[in-house]
């Protein structure tokens, strides 16, 4: 299917985009979008649901320890899985986030 991007049929989609950074996804920090690894699209909800679950069982079975928000926002992080920030003058944890919503709710 061939949308615009100014097509209300938008609205009607539903996206799960997995993003890699030094914060949980929910922050969404100004230039968060930077950080988005993969951003998958769906014009079905049934469809949307099973990708959802399917990511969220791979991600769940790779990192130790999960946190979630809103029932739309997942990170998922090891504690062995840091790097040095210069900024900070300390290690920062690496997150990875779920984001799993309606296109029109980003």
């Amino acid at each position: 299917m061939k949308l615009s991007n100014d097509s209300k049929e938008w609205a009607n989609m539903y996206t799960i985009i997995y993003m890699k950074a030094d914060y949980e996804p929910w922050w969404k920090f100004e230039g968060w979008e930077a950080f988005i690894q993969t951003q998958d699209t769906f014009e079905t909800k049934e469809l949307f649901e099973s990708a959802l679950q399917q990511k969220l069982a791979h991600f769940r079975s790779s990192y130790d320890n999960e946190m979630t928000k809103e029932g739309q926002y997942w990170a998922f992080w090891s504690d062995d899985e840091s790097f040095y920030c210069e900024a900070c003058d300390d290690d920062a944890q690496v997150y990875h986030g779920i984001i799993a919503c309606k296109i029109g709710e980003l």
